[in-house]
């Protein structure tokens, strides 16, 4: 296996050199009302290549416009990066009808763009042709937001807002995932690191809400029927990311087994979004 490369292992600030990968479409509706028309809107991700943070941001289409509105957004709010990296368009696959959109996306505005960023000191760099074995840090966040986002909203259509504000909450999950433990020392205090800490120097913690995935959605309110793809989505996610940290390779590779001081996440049924119960042996 080859090395990492050096912008995914400097020691520098969050956001600094990113990955940037669309998903979608997904359709959304101009206003509440009960006929509003609806609209293609895609995902737009940013990941950090340091501490794989995670800054999702809603386009309204494929358009430079609408990427550059994005990337501004992103940098009022992340900081100006070094370097952006993506897809260079041949490592899609044409037959998908989505991801020749981002390809159009990526050939038709690509002089525009990069004029842009030049403007600004940052650098876009392309993976090479038909390697499909770069982007796989990015390649892996716009997985974990776009399939489960699919599954919880199903046939719902939620306006900009609503959508946005449900990206950010699913933001913050993904952002409070634990990467290692602080201290290897059973008598400190149990805490671990998470893409959180680097972003606001703590842990992401959201507030108490009432458990209403299993409520039907014609008992919710229009702010609870947001609320509940939010909950759905940490449910699925958080069980799948757990399985992610498990790979089944001990016929293979020797393992240790656990001893005093090893960090453990408890299997409780019912955890509240960005809450991992975690102690130590």
């Amino acid at each position: 296996m080859a090395d990492l490369p050096t912008a995914r292992v400097a020691k520098e600030r969050p956001f600094l050199n990113v990955g940037v990968d669309f998903g979608g479409p997904f359709l959304i509706k101009e206003s509440s009302r009960r006929n509003a028309r609806s609209q293609k809107a895609y995902l737009c991700l940013f990941i950090c290549f340091t501490t794989k943070a995670i800054h999702l941001e809603l386009v309204s289409d494929l358009s430079s416009a609408a990427f550059l509105a994005a990337l501004d957004r992103f940098i009022g709010r992340r900081g100006l990066p070094r370097c952006i990296y993506s897809d260079n368009g041949t490592n899609f696959t044409a037959s998908a009808r989505e991801l020749s959109e981002v390809y159009t996306l990526l050939q038709e505005n690509c002089t525009e763009i990069s004029d842009t960023l030049a403007q600004r000191q940052v650098k876009w760099i392309f993976n090479p042709p038909a390697a499909s074995n770069f982007g796989g840090l990015w390649e892996s966040g716009i997985k974990s937001a776009k399939h489960h986002l699919r599954r919880v909203i199903g046939a719902q259509l939620l306006t900009f807002e609503e959508f946005t504000t449900l990206l950010c909450k699913i933001e913050a999950i993904l952002n409070s995932r634990p990467l290692i433990d602080l201290s290897p020392d059973p008598s400190d205090n149990v805490d671990y690191l998470s893409p959180g800490h680097f972003l606001i120097g703590t842990s992401l913690l959201s507030a108490p809400e009432e458990d209403i995935s299993e409520t039907p959605l014609n008992r919710l309110s229009r702010w609870r029927l947001l609320q509940r793809p939010a909950q759905c989505f940490w449910k699925l996610w958080s069980t799948s990311y757990l399985q992610s940290l498990t790979p089944r390779n001990k016929w293979f590779n020797n393992s240790s087994t656990l001893k005093v001081g090893d960090l453990v996440l408890l299997p409780h049924l019912h955890r509240l979004p960005l809450h991992w119960p975690i102690d130590k042996i």
